[in-house]
């Protein structure tokens, strides 16, 4: 990997250097735009329709829109006056609680590791908030935009995760489907739904989740790129409906969770046993040997 910032980490007079690595890497799956009839590239050109012309980037200004077809005209140097210091710092403000942050502020993140001369300091910083349980605000210059950082320890390393602010966060009381939402459910119903919602419960396990849209995709690029003649067929689209028995649904839920259950302990007996069978034809082979 390729770090993509370099600086100095700040903890109370306690200065380290550090750099950042992307934590995630996406795999979307990106197209570009082609001319269907020779399919050659196609480009996007930026086109005023007032002149009727096409527009040379020097030409462009920033405009923010505050009502249909006004704007307000702002300058570079009008928003380089109010653009944060670049400074290559991360500063701590805080420790906190990880159980304080609600999850809907958190955003991107960000592995922190010591550069040189910095090892030391980063292990210190690092063994402490184990220890302590502790997470880490902080602020940060990214790409010309100061940004709020939670750190905090991930295995032997630091996670910093990019944090949303409190405004830019919607409130829940704007969402007016859930002004009336006064419907009582009967405590037999609730019971079903608590056995259904145990019944499915195990640990996480981010490997048990796939993208298999992504998978497709791909293996439909393979298949063209080999030269391969595809043949779509289309999919009937259903329109889901809201439940009409409600305890009809959550009980024939659960028998579906049991009959999985069991199927999967069949399967894993099936494979104990050949498992168990291998090993006995193994023993006899060296035995006969």
């Amino acid at each position: 990997m390729r770090s993509m910032w370099m600086g100095m980490l700040n903890f109370g007079l306690v200065s380290m250097p550090v750099k950042l690595y992307s934590a995630v890497s996406s795999k979307t799956v990106h197209f570009k735009h082609l001319h269907a009839s020779d399919h050659s590239r196609v480009y996007t050109k930026r086109f005023c329709p007032v002149d009727e012309e096409e527009v040379a980037f020097d030409e462009l200004v920033r405009g923010y829109e505050i009502a249909p077809e006004r704007y307000v005209v702002i300058e570079d140097d009008e928003l380089a006056a109010l653009a944060p210091e670049f400074t290559r710092t991360i500063e701590i403000e805080d420790f906190v609680e990880l159980e304080e942050i609600d999850r809907i502020y958190l955003d991107q993140s960000y592995y922190v590791v010591p550069n040189k001369g910095g090892a030391r300091s980063y292990r210190l910083l690092q063994q402490a908030m184990t220890e302590t349980g502790k997470v880490a605000i902080a602020r940060v210059v990214l790409r010309s935009r100061e940004r709020l950082v939670a750190i905090r320890p991930r295995e032997d390393a630091l996670l910093m995760t990019t944090m949303n602010f409190g405004d830019e966060v919607q409130p829940i009381s704007e969402l007016r489907e859930l002004g009336d939402f006064d419907m009582q459910v009967g405590e037999r119903e609730l019971d079903v739904a608590r056995r259904l919602v145990r019944s499915l419960a195990e640990p996480f396990d981010i490997s048990r989740y796939r993208d298999t849209y992504r998978e497709a995709v791909l293996e439909l690029i393979d298949r063209k790129a080999s030269g391969e003649k595809v043949e779509v067929q289309a999919k009937t689209q259903r329109r889901p409906t809201a439940t009409p028995d409600l305890m009809g649904a959550l009980q024939a839920s659960l028998e579906q969770v049991g009959e999985r259950d069991v199927k999967q302990i069949g399967d894993v007996e099936q494979a104990t046993e050949r498992e168990a069978e291998g090993e006995r034809e193994a023993e006899l082979s060296r035995s006969a040997a």
